[in-house]
């Protein structure tokens, strides 16, 4: 159990809304690409892109509401950086660029950070140095939000917690997908969860 500032969450009980494992044939039924290079591969799903740009896979159909999205993430060599993923999101059609949209991820932000920002003008982000990074290891990452309440966990911990004050609408917005952002990234056993939660009422007790 995971707790939250007045929630409790447990990401690894939470209902699941999307299951279905890498392959190509599922890739190509279920996602689409905007950028980069995508492809599967022994049951990963692959993105290369050599710019600084966010090239994704997205899904092809929107998941509303609060969601949790569960997958084990890696970069792969040369590469050294970024792990990232995105949900209650859009798309600028007209630009072929995200546009409003949550983003987290690790190893990131041009100093290994775990880190989450708010697309398209991020104005509100945050980063850690705290987990320390290792290329080409495999992370557990359990990203989401509950309304403007947002959350990073890796290998079951909370590495990043944030409020947004202006939350984007869940129920208007809910693309979700994967970046690569200059780099060579591969993701697999991925889950959309919906984010379910209990109120904690939480108060101090006089230590002394």
């Amino acid at each position: 159990m995971i707790h939250l500032m007045h929630k409790a969450i447990d990401p690894d009980t939470m209902p699941v809304l999307y299951d279905t494992p890498f392959t190509a044939e599922s890739f190509a039924a279920d996602f689409e690409v905007r950028d980069g290079n995508w492809f599967v591969r022994d049951g990963w799903l692959i993105g290369e892109n050599r710019r600084n740009f966010a090239s994704m896979a997205l899904l092809k159909n929107p998941v509303f509401g609060p969601v949790c999205l569960d997958f084990k993430g890696k970069v792969l060599p040369p590469c050294t950086h970024d792990v990232n993923c995105m949900w209650s999101g859009s798309w600028d059609e007209a630009t072929n660029t995200r546009a409003l949209a949550y983003v987290a991820g690790i190893g990131g932000w041009w100093d290994g950070k775990v880190g989450f920002e708010k697309s398209p003008e991020y104005g509100l982000n945050c980063g850690t140095k705290l987990l320390g990074f290792t290329p080409e290891k495999e992370y557990h990452i359990q990203a989401g939000s509950i309304g403007g309440h947002v959350f990073v966990i890796v290998d079951g911990k909370l590495c990043i917690e944030t409020t947004d004050p202006d939350p984007i609408d869940q129920e208007k917005y809910g693309r979700i997908g994967f970046e690569a952002y200059c780099t060579r990234v591969a993701v697999t056993d991925f889950k959309v969860r919906r984010a379910v939660w209990e109120e904690l009422k939480e108060k101090y007790e006089p230590e002394f």
